[in-house]
């Protein structure tokens, strides 16, 4: 399995923020949509950082409640770690648990295409385990 078949599951939406948006403002998409990241994108609509819950709260312990009125820039990790709807589930399980983060976002001929998150490859490899599971109980059954 690969990440586009992931996305064909779940759906490619991105939810974004722009960077000069303040860190309270990316605070409240995040918290409308439910979600842990958002990706940081330029007026372009390229992919210039993402924004995580970790990122927010490092701000928050460095620069206190002031941190809220900041631009979204200054918090983000700029330096994204990206992967390519072709990339295999078990290769960005690879990615992710080296880099420690949790939100992946998938970029296809310079344009971010979508997003996975850790839960959405456990949500996979929970998928997959109990299939296996089901097949192994199946043909002892038959035998």
């Amino acid at each position: 399995m690969n990440v586009e078949q992931l996305l064909s599951g779940k759906g490619h939406d991105v939810i974004s923020v722009q960077p000069h948006r303040t860190l309270a403002e990316a605070i409240r998409t995040l918290s409308e949509k439910r979600i842990g990241a958002v990706v940081v994108m330029g007026a372009d609509g390229a992919l210039v950082g993402i924004l995580s819950e970790r990122d927010i709260i490092r701000a928050l312990g460095e620069l206190g409640p002031g941190a809220l009125e900041s631009a979204v820039s200054r918090s983000m990790t700029s330096k994204v770690v990206t992967c390519r709807p072709q990339t295999s589930v078990d290769e960005l399980m690879e990615i992710m648990t080296m880099g420690r983060f949790r939100h992946v976002p998938v970029v296809e001929s310079g344009r971010v295409t979508g997003i996975v998150s850790i839960g959405d490859v456990v949500k996979h490899r929970v998928a997959a385990i109990e299939a296996e599971s089901k097949a192994m109980r199946d043909y002892i059954a038959m035998a």
